[in-house]
């Protein structure tokens, strides 16, 4: 039988189980699947763990995940197609839910699919190598809870393990006399570390205004932001500052390029993460950035090099859970023969016309069309559920003027869903004053 080795049991792991479990529900044949998780329970990034550094097994902490998250994109954006938000809670719900109702939902299609019988928790994979000769690979994993390391072969691989875990980590001159404490986002848990502290920020992306704002909201007495790309341009709080980039800490002072300087108690450093797969040899290995067309992938899946190799979520992302479904689905396809490959060199010049058009973006509402036209693209070779995503990219720009408008009151409105068509209620507290983000607190009715 055709085995598949699925390395990830977060958001895309997960989608590649429940695609392979859609076609089975309709009667046909799929393969045998092994889904390799390092972790001890599936969500991958939604699923908080307080540690950081190393896991209990020594393993380096694969999540990012941090205490108090909200939803910074209205859910409707990120529905699954087959699996309304409705549907799992049996009532609407506001359109930005916490971390842990985010993780809730994310297991109930899943739990409903039966497909945790095919992950093995605290298992790490060691190693993949391509076996020329016989079409196939063999993966080494480590069964942490047995203490037990084992060689399998698989006929095709499919990394899920994201690329938000390994900090891609700047360092300055002055910080190894830095008097507080330098972090990256990656290891940042709980915001209530930094109340009546002085904070700096590095960094001009999402967690760089998010984290930012979780410390405001739980009580920082300051904020100052820095970054190469400038202004990250909303309305901040009083206590908020923008800066040009650092060029050096003295003691507990950060000099900017502007000639000022403040004083801070912690720098925060958002400056993103790499694409790293030390588990990977090296003609399996995909090499990127965070761009939202990556290179070597045929239609953002399929890796071109060596077409049994796939690689779900590696792109930048506005789109998130239904696009990973979209690439599972396809990548299904693909392995149960639904979907042929075409030969390296039409797959080279598909993949060039894609990133043409992603180098010649100018505006964010561009890059919101063009991973639309990608999602509806790979939706429309597949059976997975067609959904409305011109209704989606026009949410996700409506919700770029809403953080223009108010950064820290944007979460409060509400979109309708685009497979119920139901409105999002107002959630029974402002964000602002929300400071319970557990599940119960979310549901109850304030």
């Amino acid at each position: 039988m055709t085995r598949v080795a699925i390395i990830g049991a977060g958001p895309s792991g997960l989608a590649q189980l429940r695609a392979f479990a859609s076609a089975r529900e309709k009667g046909a044949d799929i393969p045998e699947m092994v889904c390799f998780e390092k972790q001890s329970d599936w969500g991958g990034l939604w699923r908080y763990d307080w540690r950081t550094g190393s896991d209990a097994h020594g393993e380096p902490v694969h999540g990012s995940m941090y205490r108090y998250l909200w939803s910074n994109g209205p859910k409707e954006c990120l529905e699954f197609a087959d699996y309304s938000f409705e549907e799992h809670f049996g009532k609407p719900i506001a359109s930005y839910p916490p971390r842990a109702v985010l993780w809730d939902y994310i297991k109930g299609r899943v739990e409903r699919s039966d497909v945790r019988q095919y992950i093995r928790f605290e298992t790490p994979v060691r190693s993949v190598s391509f076996n020329e000769a016989d079409n196939n690979f063999t993966v080494v994993s480590h069964d942490h809870t047995n203490d037990v390391i084992t060689s399998e072969l698989f006929d095709y691989v499919v990394v899920a393990s994201g690329h938000f875990s390994v900090p891609n980590m700047p360092e300055y001159p002055g910080y190894d006399t830095f008097g507080g404490r330098v972090l990256h986002a990656h290891d940042f848990r709980d915001a209530l570390e930094f109340k009546d502290k002085d904070i700096l920020i590095i960094g001009a992306s999402y967690s760089a205004e998010d984290i930012g704002s979780q410390c405001w909201k739980y009580g920082a007495k300051s904020i100052t932001v820095t970054s190469r790309a400038g202004s990250i341009g909303y309305d901040w709080p009083d206590n908020w500052t923008e800066k040009p980039i650092l060029t050096h800490v003295d003691g507990n002072t950060v000099h900017f390029t502007d000639g000022t300087s403040t004083d801070v108690d912690a720098i925060i450093s958002c400056t993103g993460y790499l694409h790293h797969f030390p588990f990977l040899d090296d003609n399996i290995r995909l090499v990127t950035g965070n761009r939202l067309w990556t290179q070597g992938l045929w239609k953002g899946v399929v890796f071109e090099a060596n077409p049994r190799v796939f690689y779900l979520g590696m792109q930048d992302q506005y789109y998130t859970f239904n696009m990973f479904d979209a690439q599972a689905w396809f990548a299904r396809d693909v392995m149960m023969g639904r979907i042929d490959v075409p030969d390296a060199a039409t797959m080279a010049a598909d993949s060039a016309e894609w990133l043409a058009r992603e180098e010649a973006l100018e505006t964010a509402y561009e890059e919101i069309d063009f991973q639309g036209d990608y999602t509806q693209d790979l939706v429309d070779r597949t059976d997975y559920p067609n959904f409305d995503i011109a209704q989606v990219n026009a949410m996700f720009k409506e919700w770029k003027g809403h953080k223009k408008a108010d950064i820290m009151g944007y979460r409060n409105l509400g979109f309708a869903s685009t497979l119920t068509g139901t409105v999002a209620p107002p959630h029974h507290t402002p964000w602002a004053e929300a400071m319970d983000d557990s599940l119960e607190s979310y549901l109850s009715d304030g």
